[in-house]
């Protein structure tokens, strides 16, 4: 305790609380009922409790929130205690959540200041934390929030929103704003960095300047964050119904390089940039309208044109079609792996919609027949009318199969192309010696 007391003074910190602000919000139902029973319920054992951060921030911006985090002085078995259906995880900071129906409410105890404990807070050589478990009072736990914007605390009971460091004026003037000094911020956690980018994108505000000033110097700095905690994160951006402008502002702050590698050379090549957009695009226009969106199409759309451009060359070097790309899937994935860890069940997808790509420009014989009976045939037909979109093949190769697909089985007889491309294949003959003779007769191919 003396050693965290003293440590506060040389840090300059005060050691009285601040006095923050304090709001009116009626949430008219807008709310979990869940997490207002979780509140209600620790409030009623003489513990302080609110909903905390993004949920709050999209309450003042009139969004309905996706989930809710609750923030309390109790302590993790304190909480558990109370809930029949919790549990407790996290190894770097312990939480708990609790499960009503269907919902699940992360209950984390307030955060406290570190400085001066090196037992209870562990950084790299860079200034990231690596083990990070300390308690304290609800300032020093907004204190320790990254932006102004995700700092807030809502009393669900008395209808308020705490304020400590102007969040709700700077939701107002549509400002992100980081927490104390930004560098050191983002030292302590590079994904911040992403997290900046994310929330700007998705709620339509800009990143202030002093927050802004050190991203690019310290872009690097991501290489040391795991790749399971990129992936993470670069799912959110994804999938957060504004990825296209989220991979935009990426590009626009210098983070794009190094966190997706093989997608650096895409987006410097105008076709490349296209598809990539387009498939962005589209991926928003469909959680717009509440449609799903497969994690494995998108990644596989993102990686595309680095897998094209491998399969070219190793069919260049004389490899067979088939071959080709499955090797070029396996360099790109395994290049990709190193910064990104996309998990085995998203890879499988990706590859099944890559090796369809071939077999969909074959449309001849009864090979188009056999591709239309596969399980992944409409992510890939679908992802063959983006490569067409954006000017990489004839659209005229969606077109047939969008009418092949709807045609009769007489139809589709008749669609059929020669050799996959409307030219005749030279029939192959192969000599037979003649019994007795040593003569050849030509023989028809087997083909």
């Amino acid at each position: 305790m003396i050693k965290r007391f003293l440590g506060k003074i040389f840090s300059g910190r005060q050691s009285h609380p601040a006095q923050p602000k304090v709001i009116p919000l009626k949430s008219h139902g807008r709310i979990s009922r869940c997490a207002v029973q979780v509140c209600e319920t620790l409030q009623r054992r003489d513990y302080a409790a609110y909903v905390v951060g993004g949920a709050v921030r999209d309450l003042l911006l009139g969004r309905e929130p996706k989930d809710y985090d609750v923030a309390t002085d109790a302590k993790p078995e304190e909480v558990r205690a109370l809930f029949r259906r919790s549990r407790i995880i996290g190894r770097r900071f312990r939480l708990v959540q609790v499960m009503c129906g269907p919902e699940t409410i992360e209950v984390s105890t307030f955060r406290g200041s570190s400085a001066g404990d090196d037992a209870a807070q562990t950084t790299d050589e860079h200034g990231r934390i690596l083990r990070d478990n300390v308690f304290g009072t609800q300032e020093e736990d907004a204190r320790r929030r990254d932006f102004t914007v995700n700092a807030l605390f809502y009393d669900p009971v008395r209808e308020e929103v705490i304020d400590y460091h102007g969040g709700v004026a700077d939701l107002k003037a549509r400002r992100l704003r980081m927490i104390g000094d930004p560098a050191q911020r983002y030292r302590e956690d590079p994904v911040r960095m992403l997290r900046a980018v994310r929330i700007a994108a998705s709620r339509g505000l800009e990143i202030e300047p002093h927050t802004r000033k050190p991203v690019r110097a310290l872009a690097d700095l991501l290489h040391n964050v795991p790749p399971s905690r990129l992936f993470d994160e670069m799912m959110k951006l994804l999938l957060s119904g504004h990825a296209a402008e989220g991979v935009k502002r990426l590009r626009k702050e210098g983070l794009h390089h190094g966190l997706l590698p093989l997608l650096d050379v895409i987006l410097e090549q105008p076709l490349g940039e296209r598809f990539v957009m387009l498939a962005l695009t589209n991926t928003d226009q469909r959680i717009k309208e509440d449609k799903p969106v497969s994690p494995g199409f998108l990644f596989a759309a993102l990686l595309w044109h680095e897998v094209l451009a491998a399969w070219k060359q190793n069919e260049a070097h004389g490899m067979h079609t088939m071959p080709a790309i499955f090797q070029a899937m396996d360099q790109v994935l395994r290049v990709q792996a190193e910064r990104i860890a996309i998990p085995r069940r998203f890879g499988a997808d990706m590859k099944e919609i890559w090796a369809l790509q071939p077999r969909l420009l074959n449309r001849s014989g009864r090979r188009p027949f056999h591709t239309l009976e596969h399980p992944r045939f409409r992510a890939a037909y679908d992802f063959l009318l983006l490569r067409c979109a954006s000017g990489e093949l004839d659209a005229e190769v969606g077109d047939w199969w969008e009418r092949f697909q709807r045609a009769d089985a007489a139809t589709r007889a008749g669609m059929l192309l020669k050799d996959g491309g409307g030219r005749k294949r030279p029939r192959r003959r192969r000599k037979r010696k003649a019994a007795g003779a040593g003569a050849a007769t030509p023989v028809p191919s087997a083909e």
